[in-house]
């Protein structure tokens, strides 16, 4: 195992290094001069000399891809175009947070949502269980996250002419769970979670189902083995290989999975900087929340082979 994530380090790390390549030349061949968008109608040659000299755009772009490796070594992610001469990290640090709590809470509520109705629904196939939760995520899984936002918030509207005053947009502190706090928080947590829902409760009810027709579970029935332990020792264990690659997907995703979420509801986390950096061509900003993506993906992925491993000793030995 040790050799195994030796290996896969060392290929994650060129893995980051092609995503930080490619995000660098992107920003550096992208059309116009950020510098002179940014300065306006107060442009200034004598000030957007320096200002070049500054971000280091005077030098060969392989000269500043190296002095961007350097700098994200030293866990540096630049300085952001807007406002000038401010640390990006000093821009994503207060949105970082929220979107990981959005998120974690959010990851958290699909898998126990979508993981035991999927076992749920495999079980009672063909019938008006498995029919009705089947049709409910078809649904849920039909809706892009931005549309199932829009019709909560409308749903809240409606519910809230009662007067019970329960807001729409925000969040609220970070990690603190006051009763103020979890009204913010509560409808973007079970949205995030429905959207996901959707698609880990027919994942599992598929490979559930395809496991359940083997030849070997029909044997542990024939045998007598109670049907708890058929399900959950047998069943279960061997559907979980494909559960456990999306599962490390969702984990790589914590930071930036919720941009459609975010937005709707007005939660000051990644994706409301995101979207103003691309507006406002913001590059530094932008490669620093691509790289934070991939870092997570990345991770994910190495998260998923160690699960792996734990799942199924087999493929720990291959």
């Amino acid at each position: 195992m040790t050799r195994f994530l030796v290996k896969r380090l060392i290929g994650l790390f060129f893995i980051l290094i092609g995503v930080t390549f490619i995000t660098f030349i992107l920003g550096y061949l992208a059309p116009g001069d950020p510098i002179k968008e940014s300065m306006g109608d107060h442009f200034n040659p004598v000030l957007w000399l320096q200002l070049r000299h500054a971000y280091g755009f005077d030098l060969p772009w392989y000269q500043q891809y190296i002095n961007f490796l350097i700098k994200l070594a030293h866990f540096d992610l630049g300085i952001s175009f807007h406002p000038q001469q401010r640390a990006v990290w000093d821009i994503l640090k207060d949105g970082v947070p929220i979107s990981v709590e959005l998120s974690m809470w959010g990851t958290i509520v699909t898998l126990l949502m979508g993981i035991p109705i999927g076992i749920i629904t495999a079980i009672k196939a063909n019938t008006w269980i498995d029919t009705t939760n089947m049709s409910i995520a078809l649904v849920l899984y039909a809706l892009p996250s931005f549309i199932l936002a829009v019709f909560v918030q409308l749903l809240v509207l409606w519910i809230d002419k009662t007067g019970i005053g329960w807001p729409i947009s925000g969040w609220g502190d970070p990690w603190q769970y006051t009763w103020s706090d979890i009204q913010y928080k509560l409808v973007p947590i079970l949205t995030y979670g429905a959207t996901g829902y959707a698609y880990y409760a027919r994942l599992t009810r598929t490979t559930m189902l395809e496991v359940l027709r083997q030849d070997y579970i029909r044997t542990a029935r024939a045998k007598g083995l109670r049907e708890k332990a058929v399900i959950y020792r047998h069943t279960l264990r061997n559907a979980i290989i494909p559960l456990i690659t999306a599962v490390g997907l969702l984990l790589g995703l914590l930071v930036t999975g919720s941009f459609f979420i975010e937005n709707i509801f007005s939660i000051p986390g990644i994706a409301n900087i995101t979207v103003a950096a691309v507006s406002q061509r913001n590059y530094p900003v932008i490669q620093a929340t691509t790289i934070m993506v991939a870092i997570g993906v990345v991770f994910g992925n190495l998260i998923s082979d160690i699960l792996y491993g734990i799942a199924d000793p087999r493929i720990k030995t291959e």
